[in-house]
């Protein structure tokens, strides 16, 4: 119950104001945001900042019921750094080293989903650099395969690399926006959805 009550009061009083007094976001399309679960946002991944935006962006009643996929190997070094990690902005840790299977890197995500839950996942797995899309890996395309009935949503990030921007900790006041996409759906073409995909993110998909 108390992880509950923290992160309610950790959005309420800390993340909306500073995004309202010192990040002006402006959400495009809005309306083409989830209503409900299970469904995946995707975005460009340029800033620590991402994941609590894109959470701001839904309705409160949607607070629980929304998960940033996020890497353990950064989030879960240290106790006090892995309980705020996980029981207060509620992330699913995803291990990506080791060159190990979908099933076993992504399959909390794939049960967060099945459970109803929004995810939010980045597909590029990594930060990148500022207004630029990196290489979209092909997690993204297994969790769309098996469960093609989760309707994905594509949201495009810019500015927040520039507020916080990989290797700094110290926020700076920048105008933001959000575009959101319309909504995808696998239909058992990967290079057509990755390309879709990529486009939506403001990028072209990496030829392999």
């Amino acid at each position: 119950m108390w992880p509950l009550v923290l992160r309610l009061l950790f959005f309420l009083l800390i993340v909306k104001p500073f995004l309202l007094l010192a990040v002006g976001v402006n959400v495009r399309n809005r309306n083409r945001l989830p209503r409900r679960g299970p469904a995946l946002i995707v975005a460009n991944h340029n800033s620590h900042l991402d994941a609590l935006v894109l959470v701001a962006m839904l309705p409160l009643r949607l607070l629980f019921r929304t998960r940033p996929a996020a890497s353990a190997e950064y989030f879960l070094r240290g106790r006090w750094r892995t309980w705020f990690a996980t029981q207060v902005i509620g992330i699913i840790p995803v291990e990506t080293g080791g060159g190990r299977p979908h099933d076993e890197v992504l399959g909390k995500v794939q049960d967060a989903l099945a459970a109803g839950d929004i995810v939010i996942f980045f597909p590029e797995g990594t930060r990148g650099e500022p207004e630029c899309l990196g290489k979209l890996k092909t997690g993204i395309t297994w969790l769309a395969q098996q469960l093609p009935d989760v309707p994905i949503c594509p949201v495009r990030l810019c500015g927040l690399g520039r507020v916080l921007p990989k290797g700094d900790w110290l926020p700076v006041p920048f105008f933001c926006d959000a575009w959101v996409g319309e909504p995808l759906r696998w239909e058992g073409d990967r290079q057509r959805f990755m390309a879709i995909l990529a486009s939506s993110l403001g990028g072209e998909v990496s030829r392999q």
